[in-house]
């Protein structure tokens, strides 16, 4: 029931009842705690203020809260009708919720409260002059009273909270003892029984008219009153009438102390405020009813550290350092989206960026420095562009790597509030296709497989994302390519994800992915793919100091090419990819700690999907003689992975892991490298000579001839069948 207390005298300030909102789903909110203390000091300041100057009227004040939670609520209007007068006066609660009216004449008022969403909130009072009022206006959500079964009880108040509150309560006390005793001394002795009346006010001597100004200058909360009296109350101070002046003498007016009045607020706009937390549960957001953080490809921080209603920040970096026991002299590691270089520290990634959220438009900007900056655009034959020597490929002109490289993604989109939510979105977004993220931080093992690492790790195009429900996901793409910024041929790809969620130890991913002709030269070659997982926790104790989770992933990959004499099946220009992986992830100790082992194999007759070894700075467009993807060509590999992950906080993971890979062919690096004396010449589609230059031809026979002097005048790669390497990093996510 809405109440209002009045403030019967203008000596006595009633202490106000304060509670800490909840910051929301067992988490709290490094921003919310100030609403406490920033509430206390706004009414008291007003109240004190108000009552310590030289009002003519009544002042009321209050805090417009949520019903269920206790917490305070923006933007409400609030208006003062007075029943006699018929006059209203209006006002809109700040953003801690504090509403004040001042000069308000004595009479019966009602106060009425109305916000979006809530329901019409009333309380009615008899306000006299120069009186000071709290008004309590509660505000109750407009939604069906069968949802408030879903609600659950706050978090319990932490230490910091219960300090809080008692030191405004000791404070309460403290300023009523003082404005007790001020007041006393102000109405001077009083004639009692047998005792003369005290001595008449001498001429000349002003008449002290209210000593709240004296309190309100040692009231340390006062200070903080910005906004209850109005700019002109403080242009110029009260004055009060000497007795010679009431019996027509000729002395001056006597000035009244002004109330002090604190310079303005200078508030955060709005787009810089945190957001509200969402209700605790969450059953309207997608996904939001579990916690999924234990999820293979999904980042685990369950908290941001800093967030505003426009913008959040998203930093991530990633070092690591790498051993190939094959012992490369340049230091190379091949085959891999995520292994480089042996032997040395390195920077994969250091990323900048965050996401956008204002009025429903939304749009994410990450920025990628490291390896993965010239890494990840070599494998795209589509936008090598650039002018150079020995570039053969590309689509057309401008330099589109170069203009990409930096950026893992950057979309722009809206969003509708249609069902659970519609997003429509276009610029570069990730790929999930493989199960395993684009980002080493969030996955269980820092190398995946080859069904996750040759498969793509970004888009460009358009994608929807609907969600008709808060469990499933159904999202169409159009996109250039398969991981390509330009589009190879006539064809777009098309493709999309069905994603469902149905509880929290479950996830089912479907991706499909064709129609695209996505090989230089081969414009009637066309491609189709399909990716899916499934990931099962089976065990979950969090709390335990031994087993605290175990969870499995299954990945199943299919696809191939076809038209333009290529074929899916049999024949000599076959053109397909099949493969799985299989991780198995254990968790320890709170979730301290966690290891992971498993591993996948590939068939990739074609070798469309088997990612080119880098011999003489060989990319996907410029090919090498060295190793060919031809239709028809075999390549079979396997690996598997041991991997152990220390996260003592959730933005932090220090990993080490241990790794095998096999192939049928020789693929991987060997001792000798994939280098060729004296470095790169710049021609990585032709056979190069031993004495580092290049033959000029990507014929065998015709580069003997050109390095003149048979096959032991041409250089060759010192490529292996297997690989076996140690690993250790630290990345960090905020």
């Amino acid at each position: 029931m809405n109440s209002i207390k009045v403030v019967r005298e203008v000596g006595q300030v009633a202490p106000l009842p304060w509670r800490v909102a909840a910051a929301g789903r067992g988490r709290r909110n490094p921003l919310a705690i100030p609403v406490v203390p920033a509430c206390a000091a706004f009414l008291w300041g007003a109240l004190s203020l108000a009552a310590f100057g030289q009002h003519a009227g009544a002042l009321v004040g209050g805090v417009t809260r949520d019903s269920s939670s206790g917490k305070p609520l923006p933007e409400v209007q609030v208006t003062a009708h007075n029943l006699n007068t018929g006059i209203d006066r209006a006002t809109a609660s700040n953003t801690d919720g504090v509403f004040t009216f001042t000069d308000l004449e004595p009479g019966p008022y009602e106060f009425e409260a109305i916000k979006e969403g809530f329901r019409k909130s009333s309380a009615g009072a008899q306000i006299g002059d120069l009186e000071v009022a709290s008004v309590d206006l509660p505000l109750e959500l407009a939604v069906d009273l069968s949802r408030r079964a879903e609600k659950v009880n706050d978090p319990p108040l932490t230490e910091r909270e219960k300090e809080m509150l008692s030191r405004i309560e000791r404070l309460e006390r403290r300023l009523a003892a003082m404005e007790a005793s001020i007041s006393t001394d102000a109405r001077g002795p009083q004639s009692q029984p047998g005792q003369l009346a005290p001595a008449p006010a001498q001429p000349g001597v002003g008449k002290t008219r209210e000593t709240r100004p004296l309190v309100a200058s040692l009231n340390p909360i006062a200070a903080m009153l910005r906004t209850a009296l109005s700019p002109e109350r403080s242009e110029a101070p009260d004055t009060v009438q000497t007795p010679a002046q009431q019996q027509g003498g000729k002395s001056g007016p006597v000035a009244t102390p002004p109330t002090p009045i604190a310079s303005p607020v200078h508030r955060l706009p709005e787009a810089l405020e945190a957001p509200e937390p969402p209700p605790s549960p969450d059953n309207f957001t997608p996904f939001a009813f579990g916690d999924f953080s234990w999820l293979n490809g999904s980042a685990r921080t369950k908290e941001t550290v800093l967030d505003t209603k426009f913008f959040t920040p998203e930093i991530r970096f990633d070092t690591h350092f790498m051993e190939d026991f094959n012992q490369p002299i340049d230091h190379t590691i091949v085959g891999s989206t995520e292994s480089f270089r042996s032997g040395e520290v390195q920077i994969e990634q250091a990323s900048v960026g965050g996401d956008f959220h204002w009025q429903n438009v939304r749009g994410r900007i990450l920025f990628m420095q490291g390896l993965f900056a010239t890494t990840t655009p070599r494998n795209d034959a589509s936008s090598a562009t650039y002018v150079g020597i020995g570039n053969t490929g590309g689509v057309g002109q401008w330099d589109l790597q170069n203009a990409y490289k930096y950026v893992s993604e950057a979309y722009g989109g809206y969003h509708f509030n249609v069902q659970h939510g519609l997003n429509v979105d276009a610029g570069i977004f990730v790929s999930y296709i493989g199960l395993f993220s684009y980002y080493n931080f969030d996955n269980w093992t820092y190398q995946p497989s080859y069904v996750s690492s040759n498969t793509p790790w970004f888009f460009n195009g358009v994608r929807v994302q609907w969600f008709p429900t808060n469990k499933p996901k159904i999202e169409p793409w159009f996109i250039n390519g398969w991981q390509s910024y330009a589009k190879f041929n006539s064809h777009p790809g098309l493709g999309g994800q069905i994603l469902w969620m149905p509880k929290e130890w479950l996830k089912i991913v479907a991706n499909q992915y064709g129609f695209g002709q996505d090989n230089l030269g081969l414009p009637k070659t066309e491609r189709i793919h399909t990716d899916d997982s499934i990931e099962v926790r089976y065990y979950n104790n969090p709390e335990n100091l031994g087993l605290s989770k175990l969870a499995f992933s299954l990945t199943g990959d299919a696809g191939c090419q076809y038209g333009g004499g290529i074929t899916c099946r049999g024949g000599a220009n076959r053109s397909a990819f099949l493969g799985f992986m299989l991780y198995n992830r254990i968790w320890f100790r709170k979730d301290l700690f966690a290891v992971t082992m498993g591993g996948g194999h590939m068939t990739n007759p074609g070798r469309y999907l088997t990612l080119l070894p880098p011999i003489n700075g060989a990319w996907a467009a410029s090919g090498t003689p060295y190793f060919t993807e031809n239709p028809g060509q075999q390549a079979h590999m396997w690996d598997s992975t041991v991997n152990i992950q220390y996260m003592p906080r959730q933005y932090i993971t220090w990993w080490a892991e241990v790794g095998y890979r096999h192939a049928d062919v020789p693929y991987f690096a060997g001792r000798g490298g994939v280098t060729p004396p004296g470095g790169n010449n710049g021609f990585p589609q032709y056979y190069t000579c031993s004495s580092g230059a290049t033959s000029g031809t990507a014929n065998l026979a015709a580069a003997e001839v050109a390095c003149g002097g048979g096959l032991g005048s041409i250089w060759f790669p010192d490529l292996r069948r297997s690989e076996a390497k140690v690993s250790l990093g630290v990345m960090v996510k905020f």
